[in-house]
């Protein structure tokens, strides 16, 4: 069987992302299997899997935007900025505190902000993972990172419980989302729940559970063709420029049929039948669409 393609997961609670790599390897004999963000081994939801060749798309999907669904805790605050994390303090409720009021403080994290990430977290600071220096204790300052909050949505608010639904950038930690506006209403928050329901244009409704995936066949049905799996303007080439494309060489002319008129950036290359050949750099000229091959996949 040909594993070449995008596949939907909808990940348990208790597992890590790489877990559910091992799983599927297992199961179809592959290796080059990865992963498009990690979700924490709490959360629950949608990790868009990539098979074979398709592991070369990785880097163009990890940066898509995402959206979830959880719940924060009031009135607790941990160091991991979730229930799984050592308490630090605990603070009692403001019992005149409405939704409303609640929705007033998520709001002021909406839009382009600076989040500093937890130290419960993968990310590496001087060759280093964070959450190894939080289990020997350590803590260390950590340069705020940009990120953009589309919505922080108080769906439910049954003290000192708050249903949410939040939707950012790539490299956002909803934990801290809830930490953060904890520390403005004064009595502390954590992430309680969280399930991701979207990956850029992919939603959970599109997944499988993990335990649907038992055999071979059934990861050859569900899986999505590389074709298919890029929201990127398309580039569609003759076979003579196909074979240039395939060499590495550069391509131009007023014959390259565009849906990226005018575009300068990342483009998909495919073939007249639909075929993915290439992810390449375009820019406009007077001779026409020029096309640079940046990644090659084999036919």
């Amino acid at each position: 069987m040909q594993f070449d393609g995008i596949l939907l997961v909808d990940k348990p609670q208790g597992m890590t992302s790489h877990d559910v790599v091992d799983v599927l390897r297992k199961v179809t004999g592959l290796r080059r299997i990865g992963h498009t963000g990690t979700l924490d081994p709490r959360a629950t939801g949608l990790l868009v899997m990539c098979l074979g060749q398709a592991t070369r798309l990785s880097q163009y999907l990890s940066g898509l935007d995402k959206t979830y669904e959880g719940a924060m805790q009031l009135g607790v605050t941990t160091r991991s900025h979730d229930l799984d994390g050592e308490v630090v303090e605990e603070r009692p409720v403001d019992p005149g505190l409405t939704r409303e009021g609640l929705q007033a403080v998520c709001n002021r994290f909406i839009g382009d902000i600076q989040q500093v990430p937890p130290m419960v977290s993968a990310i590496k600071i001087g060759g280093k993972r964070l959450y190894k220096l939080a289990r020997q204790g350590q803590e260390i300052e950590r340069p705020a990172r940009a990120i953009t909050v589309h919505a922080f949505t108080v769906t439910r608010w049954e003290p000192p419980y708050a249903d949410l639904i939040v939707s950012c950038t790539s490299g956002a930690y909803v934990r801290t989302l809830c930490h953060d506006a904890g520390q403005l209403l004064g009595c502390g928050a954590v992430l309680s729940r969280l399930r991701r329901t979207r990956v850029g244009n992919y939603d959970i409704g599109g997944a499988l559970s993990l335990d649907a995936f038992q055999s071979p066949e059934t990861v050859e049905q569900r899986l999505v063709s590389m074709d298919n799996a890029l929201d990127l303007p398309v580039v569609i080439v003759d076979r003579t420029q196909e074979q240039m494309i395939r060499t590495g060489g550069t391509v131009s002319g007023q014959d390259i049929e565009s849906a990226a008129s005018g575009h300068t950036g990342l483009v998909q290359v495919k073939s007249k039948r639909g075929k993915l050949i290439a992810l390449a750099l375009t820019c406009p000229s007077a001779a026409g669409p020029r096309i640079q091959p940046k990644s090659v996949f084999a036919p």
